[in-house]
């Protein structure tokens, strides 16, 4: 941990800072004239009882620390330069799907793999509280608070599917302004995810010159035509933005252009900010509020349309396999087993998640499921 090398440097400082005093003690001693002997004698024997207590003190701090290192897991890591950053939101009330996709990363990756999580203030301690005390103690970790202000006059409250507008739901928006250290790249996750593959030959995948981030086009993969087709799903713009609307039409998107899905994508940060995305992305929220231009009635969620009109035509295009989505628009259409076994990654997106009841193909996402030591997030199953 690095609050525990902190006190190994500092017991070797203070160390040698006793070495020398002794030192000081021998010569000065033989030097000091016989008259101050006496005085000069009691403040040396004082500084070395304060050194001495110090001293006493530090390693009993380094003792304490040593016992509760297990306990604490290993969020005091230093991020390094060689890791691949992974980002993922964990929201209190889906905090098992967050740990569920964590472990499923962590599992099946070879390259060592720093996870920052972000959540809001409530949940700091129940995330923390989830990760040390299961087997994900080991991984490597730094919790971000979200600070849902942010927002503020830049979403509008809508009933229809209000779990849409929780304000981690916009995280993706504001990558550069986290508190992440020594990374250009970086890859994001919804927490509805689970990756099969290793994260490396995700984040590997080489940007075009100009592109702030790699998408899954959804246009992209013939294995699940026939499945988006059955349950009535969107595949264009015409399903995220209100074309009766001017300011949509003055955009100048042809409607039956491809849409993308923004819950895993790898982003350029360096690029990310040349491009100033996020202001991008926060100007075309506030005009929602003013126009209305997509109501999650219409876009299924009001966090893609400003990523579809930002990156429109601007994206790098990720390996299918590496975002195979839709399990959860519906709790009867099905993949086939071969297909999903061919998957580097599975996203449950979409009304019926795997950790509620109905879900198809709920035994690939449990099998990376870890109960929650505090009993606060449970499975329904009939």
């Amino acid at each position: 941990m690095a609050l525990l090398r902190k006190i190994n440097r500092g017991l070797l400082i203070l160390l040698v800072l006793v070495a020398f005093a002794l030192l000081y003690n021998k010569t000065r001693l033989q030097t000091l004239p016989k008259y101050s002997g006496t005085v000069c004698r009691e403040l040396i024997c004082k500084y070395m009882h304060v050194l001495g207590l110090l001293y006493i003190d530090l390693i009993v701090v380094y003792a304490v620390l040593k016992k509760d290192e297990g306990k604490m897991g290993m969020e005091d890591e230093k991020e390094m330069d060689t890791d691949i950053p992974v980002v993922i939101c964990a929201s209190e009330e889906r905090i098992g799907a967050s740990m569920a996709t964590i472990n499923s990363v962590y599992s099946n990756s070879r390259a060592s793999v720093f996870f920052y999580i972000v959540t809001l203030r409530d949940a700091i301690k129940k995330i923390r509280e989830y990760i040390e005390k299961t087997k994900l103690r080991k991984i490597r970790y730094k919790i971000l608070e979200f600070n849902p202000m942010v927002l503020k006059g830049k979403v509008s409250p809508d009933s229809s599917r209000p779990e849409l507008l929780h304000p981690l739901n916009f995280v993706r928006f504001y990558l550069p302004l986290l508190a992440i250290e020594n990374h250009e790249r970086i890859v994001y996750l919804d927490d509805d995810v689970i990756v099969q593959g290793d994260i490396q030959e995700l984040y590997d995948i080489k940007l075009k010159a100009g592109h702030a981030a790699a998408f899954a086009s959804d246009c992209d993969l013939p294995a699940t035509h026939e499945m988006v087709r059955s349950v009535g799903m969107q595949t264009t713009y015409m399903g995220f933005l209100d074309y009766r609307k001017e300011g949509v039409r003055e955009l100048g998107i042809n409607p039956s252009d491809c849409s993308f899905n923004p819950g895993v994508f790898v982003a350029d940060i360096g690029e990310w900010k040349k491009q100033k995305i996020t202001k991008q992305l926060e100007k075309w929220m506030a005009k929602n509020v003013r126009e209305n231009l997509y109501s999650s009635a219409v876009a299924g969620g009001v966090a893609t349309p400003p990523m579809l009109i930002v990156f429109h035509d601007k994206y790098t295009t990720i390996d299918p396999l590496w975002h195979v989505r839709h399990l959860g628009w519906s709790p009867d259409a099905r993949y086939p087993r071969s297909f999903l076994k061919e998957a580097q990654l599975l996203h449950w997106n979409g009304r019926f998640k795997p950790w509620v009841y109905p879900c198809v193909h709920l035994d690939l996402w449990e099998k990376w499921f870890i109960p929650d030591p505090t009993g606060s997030f449970t499975l329904v199953r009939p």
